[in-house]
C-alpha cells in the first residue's frame, strides 16, 4: 500500500513536521510518498517549473492507494486542494483507492469542529474528504485506518 502525503512543503516547518508523520507512517509498515522528497527530480535544465512539478507529483499521487493531507493554516493549500480533489475522483472508478484522511492540528479549526467554514478547511474540501474518509487531530489517530485499508487491499 501507498500513501500520498500532501500539505503544503514551502517553510522548514512544514517539511520537518510532514516528514516527521511519514517517519510514523513508514514504521507502521506503510509506503509514503513526500513530495518534498522528490524535488530534485522536479528540476529540468536546472529549473523547476509547472510542468515538471505538476508531473512528478501526479506520478505519486495516481499510483497510491490513500491520500493523507495535511489541513493546518489559515486556508487548505491550494495545491493540496487540487490533490485532494483529483484523489477523491480516483476513488469513484477505482476500488484500489481506499480514501483520504485529513490531518488538522490547528487548534483554529480543532476548536470549531461543527463549524470549519472561516477556520481553514473549506466546506466543498471538507465534503470530498468525509466523502471517503475523515479528518483526524493527529497523525496516531490516521495510523490505524491506514493500518486497516492495508489489510483490506492485502485481504
Amino acid at each position: 500500500m501507498q500513501i500520498y502525503f500532501a500539505g503544503p512543503l514551502f517553510t522548514p516547518y512544514e517539511r520537518r513536521f510532514i516528514e516527521e508523520c511519514a517517519t510514523k507512517i513508514r514504521a507502521a509498515g506503510i509506503d509514503v510518498w513526500v513530495p518534498h522528497e522528490h524535488a530534485a527530480e522536479m528540476t529540468v535544465d536546472g529549473k523547476i517549473t509547472a510542468k515538471s512539478v505538476f508531473d512528478k507529483d501526479f506520478s505519486g499521487l495516481f499510483p497510491s492507494n490513500a491520500v493523507v493531507a495535511l489541513l493546518d493554516g489559515p486556508m487548505v493549500d491550494d495545491g493540496t486542494a487540487c490533490e485532494i480533489g483529483m484523489f477523491y475522483a480516483f476513488t469513484r472508478t477505482d476500488s484500489s483507492k481506499k480514501g483520504i484522511l485529513g490531518l488538522c492540528t490547528d487548534s483554529r479549526a480543532i476548536r470549531a469542529r461543527e463549524n470549519y467554514e472561516g477556520k481553514g478547511i473549506n466546506l466543498y474540501v471538507l465534503g470530498a474528504i468525509e466523502e471517503v474518509g475523515a479528518v483526524y487531530d493527529t497523525i496516531d489517530d490516521i495510523i490505524p485506518v491506514l493500518q486497516q485499508w492495508k489489510a483490506e487491499l492485502e485481504g
